[in-house]
């Protein structure tokens, strides 16, 4: 299995924090989406390709999520995103928020594959290669 670890930066605007001046709790798991995006893209898998062609998308299926410490406006994140367990259907990321090395957010994050039709499906080839 793939040990590397993607990163991608991620600076906080002000529309990320709540009354406190911190980043508010929700938008932690839109940090780590746009992390696995550019992941995905990074990899070379066109998920709007495999949706046309393959009638494939991945769907959220679980996550567990840990807040350490507080983000706030200006400041430098780094996410990143590294592979867990690989299956037929399912494949499991560990994922973190970093400032400056500091962990403040981590989750593991299970994702399907599923047809258009909500039927799980398995995990494209081109995929399941380039994540072993």
């Amino acid at each position: 299995m793939s040990h590397q670890v993607h990163e991608f930066a991620v600076t906080v605007h002000y529309e990320d924090t709540d009354m406190a001046g911190i980043v508010y709790h929700a938008n932690y798991l839109k940090f780590i989406e746009r992390g696995r995006s550019d992941w995905v893209r990074a990899m070379g898998v066109d998920q709007l390709a495999l949706r046309d062609t393959q009638g494939v998308v991945f769907v959220l299926r679980r996550i567990e999520a840990d807040y350490r410490a507080p983000a706030r406006f200006e400041d430098q994140l780094s996410v990143t995103t590294r592979v867990g367990q690989v299956s037929g259907v399912r494949l499991t990321l560990h994922q973190e928020v970093l400032r400056a090395g500091e962990l403040l957010f981590s989750a593991d994050v299970t994702l399907v594959a599923m047809t258009l039709d909500g039927h799980p499906t398995r995990l494209p080839q081109e995929l399941r290669r380039k994540v072993h």
